[in-house]
């Protein structure tokens, strides 16, 4: 028999069709029901478990009370045990953990939720230090996580390969949530929580950069995010040009110089749109430096376009360890498989700089691309 943990977070989405941009807080999930709001998760939860359908003798699922998952389970013919009986009336996050909790105590297979961001996150804070496998079903606002299949019926089609003995390999997925105030204001503010396992089943399991409400924005605060907070104290930081290095600066609250190359140390502004020999005076006067540059749009250069401050020179003092490439996934892939180009005026340094290098593609994201 295969014991399904199942958890419906029966608010998740519900602020999405009315332009509330998420679905925390009894406020906002009051004033979505006022604009005339329906639930979805239930509806989307019911696609995947579809799929099982024809399996639920072999399927035993545990869950919560109610519209958190007893409700739909019994009308759909599946064995159910209520694991949770004690909910609220207006359900939190605190009710998803419990459950999780609970499902983990019954020794189930697996955890099949449905919600958004907020959902992954309460499952992830309860599962901690549990191996469990899970499996999202995407019903909220923000779907950020990469713990989510890439729709309902990609859910359930997966757990049915499970269920009929599919050998399971397990990758980490990266729960992400954002701010929803801020996010309401046009800022985008995200943050990881943490990793769930699930089925490295990549036909069924959404990238974190390719589904959901992801897109180019966000995938910059991101990148400059994770910049900033991993930026060490008493290191200088050299930052631009572009738009995707100006979004670090963005993060720090710092005007950039869209153009050039500003100079950051302790989240300050040493000095800005430094030239080569500014930057070779300022490398002089700090024993760490770094470099943040991302690649030119449609070109893929990284160095000799736009850029030409950083000079041999530079990037010999700075050293290629200390060089930090960032780019949105989309300029990747618009290289069409092409490599990144150098250009520094200096073959033998062009040489030096060939091969795989890391950039960073999102938040503590990285993707192995050649320079060629």
């Amino acid at each position: 028999m295969f014991r399904l943990g199942l958890i419906i977070n029966p608010v998740a989405g519900i602020g999405g069709r009315v332009a509330l941009k998420g679905s925390d807080g009894d406020d906002i999930q009051q004033l979505a029901l006022q604009r005339g709001a329906t639930p979805l998760a239930e509806q989307r939860m019911q696609q995947a478990l579809q799929m099982l359908l024809e399996y639920k003798n072999n399927v035993h699922i545990y869950t919560a009370a109610n519209h958190m998952g007893e409700n739909l389970s019994k009308n759909m013919g599946f064995q159910t045990t209520v694991v949770n009986h004690n909910i609220s009336q207006n359900t939190c996050g605190d009710d998803t953990e419990q459950t999780v909790k609970s499902c983990v105590e019954q020794g189930v297979d697996i955890i099949l939720f449905a919600g958004g961001d907020g959902t992954a996150r309460n499952v992830f804070y309860a599962l901690k230090g549990e191996s469990l496998p899970c499996i999202g079903v995407p019903a909220g606002c923000k779907i950020h996580s990469s713990v989510y299949a890439v729709t309902p019926n990609h859910a359930g089609e997966l757990l049915s390969l499970i269920v009929k003995g599919r050998a399971l390999s397990l990758t980490e997925a990266s729960v992400m949530d954002i701010d929803e105030d801020e996010f309401r204001q046009g800022r985008v503010k995200a943050k990881l929580h943490g990793y769930l396992n699930v089925p490295a089943e990549s036909q069924f399991m959404q990238n974190m950069k390719e589904g959901g409400v992801v897109h180019e924005e966000i995938t910059l605060q991101d990148i400059a995010a994770f910049i900033v907070e991993t930026m060490e104290d008493d290191r200088l930081y050299l930052i631009g040009s572009g738009t995707t290095p100006k979004a670090v600066m963005d993060e720090l609250n710092i005007p950039a110089t869209l153009l050039g190359l500003d100079a950051v140390k302790n989240h300050q502004l040493v000095e800005t749109d430094v030239g080569e020999r500014q930057i070779l005076e300022l490398i002089k006067k700090h024993k760490k430096v770094s470099l943040i540059i991302t690649i030119i749009g449609g070109q893929g250069h990284v160095f000799g376009r736009g850029n030409q401050q950083i000079s041999p020179d530079v990037i010999r003092q700075i050293g290629m360890d200390n060089i930090v490439i960032i780019s949105t996934p989309e300029k990747i892939l618009s290289l069409k498989g092409q490599p990144m180009r150098v250009d520094t005026g200096d073959e033998d340094l062009n040489q030096l700089l060939y091969g795989m290098v890391p950039v960073v593609t999102g938040y503590d994201e990285k993707t192995l691309y050649r320079i060629g």
